[in-house]
């Protein structure tokens, strides 16, 4: 992947997501990446769909070069994510998790599961994900076979 300056970021969370989210988006910011915030914009209940889709959508369209989803779980916004078929959305809560997600699926949204992780542990994550590049070979037919 490209240095974090170079790139635009596309967030999505919900209630349960907010803070982490925010959090993030500062660390995002302070590093020189471009961010786009789809919401939810605070800690009101709401549906994940909502900010998981146009997020997605971004993403797919090239708008973005890669998403991050915040939910209570991360589960709720790789299902959302991952209904595009552009979309490879992965739930991490480990930095091997999220290097081997780029390594060998070319995920391009890490979902992070708020209700779950640290913020630190958090950062740790997103740091692997953002170095780490697509290994392609064997893993590139494989991605392939994705499409129905």
């Amino acid at each position: 992947m490209k240095p974090l300056q170079e790139m635009t970021v596309a967030l999505a969370s919900d209630h349960a997501g907010f803070g982490l989210k925010s959090m993030i988006l500062l660390y995002l910011e302070r590093e020189g990446a471009k961010v786009i915030d789809f919401g939810c914009y605070s800690m009101e209940s709401c549906d994940f769909p909502d900010f998981a889709h146009p997020m997605a959508e971004a993403v797919e369209k090239g708008e973005c070069d890669f998403g991050i989803g915040f939910c209570s779980t991360g589960n709720g916004m790789a299902i959302a994510a991952n209904r595009y078929s552009g979309i490879r959305a992965t739930v991490c809560w480990e930095p091997k998790m999220a290097k081997n997600a780029r390594r060998f699926f070319d995920a391009n949204v890490l979902c992070l599961p708020a209700g779950n992780i640290a913020t630190d542990k958090a950062l740790e994550v997103l740091q692997k994900f953002c170095e780490t590049d697509f290994e392609g070979g064997r893993y590139e037919r494989r991605i392939n076979k994705l499409a129905i």
